[in-house]
């Protein structure tokens, strides 16, 4: 194959002088090359077809002399087809047109090439030759070094491999890629006196991937991409515009990080919004060098945002909408209340009536609080569900709930003669931080199933155990129990497990409110239930830390643990000026009736707010009895202006009101109310009440 290539004329040998001064050539450069591993000298004689092999390169491939020369290693002179021998075969073609374009041209030719080991395995070399010409202009000689460049091939290869992932990674991305040269021209973008930077205009100082223009519409002939960033920085939004500049400025002088979002105008008309992040590489001087990053079209992200956010505004909208709309309907539906169970509460103090009469008046009561709980429930069930159930947290001695509750349920206890054993086990003292109210509401929903779902004359026990850090307290009846098929759904909105088929009154709501405050003082809920033995409530509280034995006392605003079902007697001996502020007619009717059961009280009754104002300032009273909603100034302004008054700062004021939102209440407290009762009237509260505030 070489053959071809060199002269196949004869040519006269050499003579012994010509010969031994090639020689003694050849040895220094086997002096220098072999000196340098690695490296070998590489002559072929073009016109005789013949190459000297010298130098250390041959022995790092693992061959000796020997195998190289064929027996004429003295002379280190072999044919120059051998050559190829040694060559890999895929190389061989491509190594020979080298050659053959090296002898056509004449120009300084580098060749790489793999070139096979002793072992048998292969290696790529580089081999820089040049050409030499004799007198006539033909090339005789092709002279040159050749070196292992395995190292850097190896290099090459896997940078290859690595561009080629980055490649893939980059399009399975679908991002866009830019590069900012900071330095064209021999001159460097530097920081302008305002503290910003400029763009530069100047070809070639920015560059995009198609990939970003695509994704805003452009393809790579349409004119505007080839204005560059020129064109990118005048379609983006101007609201972002300067943005963008303050935040790149920032990243390349001050070295935060640049990311960013912000919109620019696509072909379509349309914003676009693009993610862009990069990172600024500096020099060792630190100014400003490459800038290189991605851009991500988040378009279909923002508009997904968007439309989440409409949503939750319109939920919002709509959960306060309810929330209004339940506040509503829980006054609307107490004050009717009020007035039903208002005079039936009236004819308990009316000693004529037959057993009949009383037995008429006890069911009004019954089916009236009924329909009070019913009101309560779903209205505290709508708002945990919107999250706006508020708790205040107090240091409460959960003991003492546990007596109030029994003790309000007595009499129900007492009609399924049951049987109720509290074991409080040494913790009468251990307080938890919880919201006192609430707590009550969880003890009298747990006590009161256990009451309902009991069997007659069954038995009810209660007990307090510390477990795990926390105050567990059980609630164990002797009733049917729950089956295990149905236990799973206990704590299911409006769902009662069949009950709604017996005449067991109930809401089904219960429970779900139990669980939701629990956990939402940080606590725990659980049952056991076992058919035809019984049912075992449990919650667990976190422990107040050092409770010790410090007394834990009630907000006076509160009046939850007062017995309606027994009216105390009435303390007052002298007699009282009362004020009671009400627009309602039917509200006024049964408040005059009420209190016209006691002598020592001396009711005014005024409709108007400005005319309750008046009368309280020119004939100040004992007491003022004060509705919350009332036509042109509310109950709260009317108490910050008596707060205000010198005359009336000091006359206790009570709300007596249908609005029974956990912010009405705190509301009240904070303007001044002493006690803020809420609607249906009930007459125990009010009595307890004014002994507390009247003797």
């Amino acid at each position: 194959m070489l053959e071809k290539l060199f002269s196949s004329k004869k040519h006269p040998e050499p003579n012994d002088a010509e010969v031994a001064q090639v020689n003694a050539a050849l040895d220094r450069y086997d002096r220098i090359f072999r000196g340098s591993r690695g490296y070998g000298f590489l002559d072929f004689d073009v016109l005789r077809g013949k190459a000297h092999w010298r130098g250390g390169f041959w022995s790092h491939l693992g061959y000796d002399d020997t195998e190289i020369y064929k027996g004429k290693e003295i002379e280190g002179i072999s044919d120059a087809e051998h050559f190829l021998n040694y060559v890999h075969v895929d190389d061989r073609e491509t190594f020979t047109n080298k050659l053959t374009s090296l002898i056509k041209t004449q120009e300084c030719e580098d060749l790489i090439f793999r070139v096979v080991k002793k072992d048998g395995s292969y290696l790529w070399v580089e081999l820089r030759l040049d050409a030499v010409c004799n007198d006539d202009g033909r090339v005789s000689h092709l002279s040159g070094v050749v070196f292992d460049v395995s190292a850097l091939k190896e290099t090459e290869q896997a940078l290859k491999i690595s561009e080629a992932r980055h490649a893939r990674i980059i399009e399975a991305s679908n991002d866009g890629i830019w590069e900012w040269s900071a330095e064209y021209g021999g001159k460097y973008m530097e920081h302008t006196n305002d503290g910003g930077w400029t763009w530069s205009n100047q070809e070639g100082s920015f560059t995009f991937s198609s990939r970003c223009w695509e994704m805003i519409g452009y393809s790579m002939d349409d004119d505007v991409v080839r204005e560059g960033i020129v064109a990118w920085r005048r379609l983006m939004h101007k609201d972002d515009g300067k943005r963008f500049d303050k935040v790149l400025s920032d990243h390349i002088f001050k070295r935060v990080p640049f990311d960013i979002e912000y919109r620019i105008r696509g072909k379509d008309g349309e914003w676009h919004w693009i993610l862009g992040r990069g990172q600024m590489s500096h020099d060792k001087h630190g100014r400003p060098k490459i800038l290189s990053g991605t851009n991500m079209d988040i378009t279909a992200l923002k508009r997904a945002e968007e439309r989440v956010m409409r949503a939750k505004e319109e939920a919002e909208k709509a959960n306060h909408a309810k929330s209004e709309f339940l506040s509503s309907m829980s006054h609307e539906l107490r004050t009717p209340l009020n007035a039903i169970l208002g005079f039936a509460q009236l004819f308990d103090l009316d000693t004529n009536l037959t057993l009949e009469q009383r037995d008429n008046i006890k069911e009004i009561k019954s089916a009236g609080k009924h329909l009070l709980e019913l009101v309560g429930d779903v209205l505290d069930l709508a708002k945990i569900e919107a999250g706006h159930l508020q708790l205040s947290y107090d240091r409460v001695l959960p003991s003492r709930v546990v007596d109030e509750c029994a003790a309000l349920l007595k009499s129900q206890i007492e009609e399924h003669e049951l049987s109720l054993e509290i074991s409080l086990n040494g913790l009468e003292n251990q307080a938890i931080l919880a919201d006192q109210m609430r707590l009550k509401q969880i003890f009298l929903n747990l006590l009161s199933n256990a009451i309902k779902y009991n069997r007659q004359s069954g038995k009810i026990k209660i007990e307090c155990t510390i477990v795990s850090n926390m105050l567990k307290i059980v609630i164990e009846d002797s009733g049917m129990g729950i089956p295990s098929h149905l236990q799973a759904e206990l704590f299911q909105p409006f769902n009662r497990l069949g009950a709604e088929r017996s005449n067991i009154e109930g809401s089904g709501v219960g429970l779900v409110i139990t669980k939701q405050l629990v956990e939402q003082m940080g606590g725990k809920i659980g049952v056991k239930s076992q058919e035809k033995v019984g049912t075992e409530f449990w919650v667990q509280f976190p422990l107040a830390e050092c409770a010790g034995e410090q007394e834990v006392t009630f907000d006076k605003i509160d009046t939850t643990f007062i017995d309606e079902e027994c009216i105390p007697e009435l303390l007052v001996q002298e007699t009282k000026k009362i004020l009671y502020v009400e627009d309602n007619p039917s509200n006024q009717k049964l408040m005059k009736q009420v209190l016209a059961r006691y002598p020592v009280f001396d009711l005014t009754v005024v409709g108007l707010a400005v005319q309750g104002l008046y009368v309280a300032r020119s004939d100040v009273p004992d007491l003022i009895i004060l509705d919350v909603n009332l036509p042109g100034i509310d109950g709260f302004e009317i108490v910050e202006i008596l707060k205000q008054d010198e005359n009336t700062r000091d006359v206790p004021v009570i709300a007596l009101s249908a609005n029974v939102l956990s912010h009405d209440i705190q509301k009240g407290k904070a303007v001044g109310f002493d006690y803020y009762l809420t609607k249906p009237l009930n007459l125990a509260e009010l009595i307890t009440v004014c002994n507390q505030l009247l003797t």
